[in-house]
């Protein structure tokens, strides 16, 4: 058996529940990309991807994630699994879903490469369903690596091969998407994925500025915990970068020196706390 999931966290909660269940015992593979960002236009053309990897060079510049586009090859990651499917008729994959778009686009972009091996592919998504959390409360969640690594012995139970109408119907449904070409791609239940504009997330960002500066990493942290922005933070950092050349904000020092000592805020208004202080005097857009 081979396990597919498309977050790094969700590799170390699926690997100890496998310790717990000789049944679920394969390997791990992730999936790397995120696929619900980004150009996806002919993704699976050369054309297509090049565009996607300069798209992904643009965003990582100055960030702490550089070293991932050489990391990041889910094409060979797929060819080689199968590789392996068609080498071995016995062998099964089980694609992991959490309720979140990131997923839910792996899903799309990884089983639109595999209909010749329908029979061998299950998919396990965690749609809208509850969970026991560590206080023992209910919850439900949207990533995997939320959940405790026992619940999954639960959880494997929902494992269902692909049906030959899924691999028929979800495909095209990817295809419209892809054609579209957004660059922000959002769940709207079920696996129902909408097209949203780069600036899709621009508002709740913008919302946790102010007039004074503030530290970045201060920034990104109240966008995920008091604006619920579910993205990465290299998206936001490249969508800050966009609005500070547009003068919509107002970045305070050198990108080429990591994000760590950056500041913003929105213009106009003076800045009079601390982090005005720490910030460097060098404006970058």
């Amino acid at each position: 058996m081979i396990h597919i999931v498309f977050n790094e966290a969700d590799i170390a909660v699926l690997q100890a529940a496998i310790e717990m269940d000789a049944s679920l015992q394969g390997d791990v593979v992730q999936i790397k990309d995120d696929y619900a960002i980004g150009p996806v236009i002919n993704i699976y053309e050369t054309e297509g991807y090049q565009a996607r990897k300069e798209f992904w060079k643009e965003v990582l510049e100055f960030s702490p994630y550089t070293e991932q586009l050489d990391l990041v090859d889910d094409k060979l990651t797929v060819h080689n699994l199968v590789k392996q499917l068609k080498e071995d008729s016995s062998l099964h994959v089980w694609i992991w879903m959490g309720q979140n778009q990131h997923d839910v686009c792996g899903y799309y972009w990884l089983m639109s490469q595999l209909k010749d091996l329908q029979g061998q592919v299950q998919v396990l998504y965690l749609n809208n369903l509850p969970f026991i959390n560590e206080k023992g409360g209910i919850f439900y969640p949207s990533f995997l690596h939320q959940i405790q690594p026992k619940e999954f012995l639960k959880a494997k139970k929902l494992a269902r091969p692909i049906t030959l109408s899924e691999f028929e119907v979800d495909p095209d449904e990817w295809k419209k998407l892809c054609s579209d070409n957004a660059i922000v791609r959002m769940l709207e239940g079920g696996k129902k994925i909408a097209n949203k504009e780069a600036d899709y997330y621009d508002k709740p960002l913008l919302s946790v500025l102010s007039g004074d500066f503030q530290k970045l990493g201060k920034v990104l942290q109240n966008a995920f915990s008091k604006a619920k922005i579910v993205t990465g933070d290299a998206f936001l950092v490249w969508r800050l970068r966009q609005l500070a050349a547009q003068g919509i904000i107002e970045i305070q020092g050198d990108l080429a020196k990591g994000w760590k000592d950056l500041a913003v805020k929105l213009p106009g208004a003076a800045s009079s706390n601390a982090n005005a202080e720490e910030a460097e005097n060098t404006s970058v857009s």
